[in-house]
């Protein structure tokens, strides 16, 4: 029976194949093609933050068709929005618990095509609907896409990025990310109040995104599938084709030699199983990350996906929100730039806690302020705090688990998210109706802080180390 510690790092003659394919990968420069290869995943990111920012996008339109109302009769009312934001977290959370295990069996590169795909379809069928429960029902059956897609992205992108850009990668992948939350209230702002062609605004925006969806579904069709996922597969001659066509692009593209690589870290070679994410190497890892997936998603949608609405109930009018939602929006997608510029050089854990003080803060603020500057400065602090937050989280979570049970194991500590993002939108909703914005963000400060307490203490180190090293 093998006893080497997971990430022990091995002697590079005594290493097998995929610990020294594994090794190679990480030496790599990022040159042109590494960067092109890391921006067409990305770009899955852009739709499934369009999907997620229809949340927020979307709500005025819906109001102004009275296919929804802002707040429910009922805690658990299926005619107010925030039965619209529920059944999006349901489906996420199906596929997140569910299905994620399919792209550790059938491999990244698969599974990321095909959900995008079924998120489009299903989006174009959700513009035609015309009662509440239709249009809940095919953003259902869209969000099983998007949740199988962003799990699929988070474990694609760690597994072909170099260690030391591992954090800017994901802060790419954030930027592109708050860029589709801005694509959406600006699509929203400009249509929710026209119906072109007889055909309601927020039918377009919802249109729009799915031919979009399409175009870049065949864009992508050129990308290699992971190497590391290959090579745990014991599929090493398919691993070394694609290792070897990575390689000479890069070579081609440096101009000299390509680095030595660094000293192989040992890899488990067994097939993996969801429960060993329960064993006792990774348990605490586990616990931590469904704390952090729970309560992050109050602070996170419970702003970003009610942004319009939150601002209707400052008094604003409907077509405003909606035009100081992009306002808020800009701001936003400078937040994921800027934290590239540091994404590697400050612990991972650190991004967590510090963007969860600022949206506990700055949310405080927002609940308090009465002129429409503060609003939008404050707003604008709040978005850029909750894409920190996401940059932290999907990074911080694509790094915890070894390569065989790395879609698994970020499904189900994700699908946590999900679960709270079903229940989320019924407490935004009471806690609005009855104690105001003020309200809402003193429920979402609360959860910012269990956020901090549980990373702080129950987070390891992980920002530039390689992911098997990780895994120990």
């Amino acid at each position: 029976m093998n006893t080497i510690p997971m990430g022990t790092a091995v002697e590079p003659a005594a290493a097998t194949a995929a610990e020294k394919l594994t090794a190679r990968l990480d030496r790599l420069p990022m040159t042109r093609s590494m960067w092109i290869m890391a921006v067409l995943l990305t770009l899955g990111g852009f739709f499934d933050s369009y999907a997620i920012g229809l949340i927020g996008a979307l709500g005025p339109g819906l109001f102004k068709a009275k296919i929804f109302t802002a707040t429910t009769v009922s805690f658990f009312g299926f005619t107010g929005f925030a039965s619209f934001v529920a059944v999006f977290f349901a489906g996420l959370f199906v596929a997140s618990l569910l299905v994620s295990y399919v792209a550790d069996h059938f491999g990244r590169r698969a599974i990321f095509a095909y959900a995008l795909l079924l998120f489009g379809g299903a989006n174009f069928m959700m513009a035609l609907q015309t009662t509440a429960d239709g249009v809940n029902i095919w953003r259902f059956i869209s969000a099983l896409g998007v949740g199988l897609e962003l799990v699929t992205v988070d474990a694609y992108l760690s597994e072909l990025v170099p260690k030391r850009v591992r954090g800017k990668a994901f802060g790419l992948l954030q930027a592109m990310n708050a860029f589709a939350f801005l694509i959406a209230y600006i699509l929203s702002w400009q249509l929710t109040a026209n119906a072109p062609f007889g055909f309601d605004g927020w039918r377009w925006v919802a249109c729009i995104g799915s031919i979009a969806a399409i175009i870049v579904w065949w864009i992508r069709l050129g990308l290699p599938e992971s190497p590391r996922w290959l090579a745990q597969q014991g599929r090493m001659e398919e691993a070394e084709k694609v290792m070897a066509g990575i390689e000479a692009r890069a070579q081609a593209e440096y101009g000299r030699p390509l680095p030595t690589p660094e000293p192989p870290h040992y890899q488990n070679p067994r097939k993996g199983s969801i429960a060993e994410i329960f064993s006792p190497r990774y348990r605490k890892r586990t616990i931590m990350l469904v704390l952090f997936n729970f309560f992050q998603t109050v602070g996170f949608y419970g702003f970003v996906a009610w942004t319009p609405t939150l601002l209707i109930s400052k008094g604003i009018h409907v077509t405003e929100s909606l035009e100081y939602s992009v306002f808020i929006n800009i701001a936003a997608v400078a937040s994921p730039l800027l934290v590239m510029l540091f994404a590697d050089r400050m612990e991972r854990k650190w991004h967590a806690c510090a963007s969860c003080l600022a949206i506990a803060l700055f949310g405080i603020c927002f609940g308090s302020a009465t002129t429409t500057g503060a609003l939008i400065v404050l707003g604008a602090a709040l978005a850029m705090s909750a894409q920190w937050l996401s940059f932290a989280l999907h990074s911080y979570q694509s790094e915890l688990y070894p390569t065989r049970i790395r879609a698994r194991g970020i499904g189900f500590v994700y699908s946590w998210s999900r679960f709270s993002g079903i229940l989320t939108p019924f407490f935004i909703a009471f806690f609005l109706r009855d104690f105001g914005a003020t309200g809402v963000f003193v429920f979402v400060a609360a959860c910012m802080a269990a956020v901090i307490v549980s990373v702080a203490t129950l987070g390891p180190r992980t920002s530039r180390l390689e992911v098997e090293a990780i895994a120990h």
